[in-house]
């Protein structure tokens, strides 16, 4: 399904696509087949975020099926431990986890770092890192070989995006391969408590009185980056500003004043970013971005 409700992500309830919500991508929702519970409606973006949390709690009935829990180190604080699934190869070590409110559910090979303190609901997938002193609050969902830092509240970060540093993310949807960089936060709530508009591609979608940012897959922000309440950013951009950032960042965005970011460089801006973190990009990647590449 392409249309404006999902913008700025090209592929969310495609039958092969691994955007997250809860604890499955869309892929594996399809393949449970007709009739799953575990398939979700939803008709945008919006919806993913409110529904999120619901949709760990059921999600992670399944996930824990036939999946041993580790036996947790002494030195972290545990709440509702019979709550906390855990895969092997996850080292959780001085973190506090509370699953009074929900599940929390840790994939194999993750890292939960000192002073973490995380609450349910909450899923993150294989070989992510939560690093020291974050704090992960309900409705979250970390993709696989995801970093991540400082604030995080009902959001769902996809695969291999960082927000590894200080800074507030809340009721957002950041896609793959992004980076915000170190102090960059959200605003989810206008001054005034008034409904919070989402511009999209070609429409505008009301979010209710809480959102925060649409990120799509692989852009980045500079340090310290200012997200206006309900800001909706493209494909490939970068982004970066004085004061807060324009609501709506267009795709291949090369600061936030109209200058396009050539495709070329962002092709080696892009696999510079998969290095570090042991992947390429596809052809089919490539193909994909120079289609979405405005004329």
């Amino acid at each position: 399904m392409h249309n404006t409700n999902f913008y700025p992500f090209t592929k969310v309830v495609d039958d092969d696509s691994d955007f997250l919500m809860g604890c499955f991508s869309f892929a594996e929702r399809n393949s449970f087949g007709i009739g799953s519970p575990y398939l979700v409606e939803v008709k945008n973006c919006v919806d993913v975020v409110k529904n999120n949390a619901a949709t760990i709690v059921r999600d992670v009935a399944i996930k824990q099926i036939n999946k041993a829990t580790l036996e947790l180190n002494s030195s972290s604080q545990i709440i509702h431990p019979y709550n906390i699934f855990v895969e092997e190869g996850a080292i959780l070590e001085n973190c506090i986890l509370n699953a009074s409110e929900g599940p929390i559910y840790i994939a194999k090979n993750c890292k939960i770092m000192d002073g973490a303190i995380l609450r349910g609901p909450i899923f993150i997938n294989e070989g992510s890192i939560v690093k020291m002193g974050a704090t992960i609050y309900g409705g979250t969902s970390i993709g696989k070989n995801c970093v991540v830092g400082g604030e995080i509240k009902n959001s769902i970060i996809n695969n291999f995006s960082n927000k590894a540093h200080h800074g507030y993310l809340g009721d957002s949807i950041i896609g793959k391969w992004c980076n915000l960089g170190a102090g960059s936060s959200t605003s989810n709530v206008k001054n005034n408590g008034s409904d919070v508009m989402l511009q999209l591609a070609n429409a505008e979608l009301n979010a209710g009185n809480k959102f925060g940012l649409l990120m799509g897959d692989y852009s980045r922000s500079a340090i310290n980056t200012s997200f206006n309440t309900g800001t909706v950013v493209g494909t490939c951009c970068n982004i970066f500003t004085e004061g807060l950032t324009p609501k709506y960042i267009p795709n291949f965005s090369w600061g936030c004043k109209g200058e396009r970011y050539e495709l070329p460089k962002a092709f080696t801006d892009i696999e510079n970013w998969k290095i570090m973190k042991g992947e390429t990009l596809s052809k089919e990647e490539r193909e994909l971005l120079k289609n979405l590449y405005p004329n």
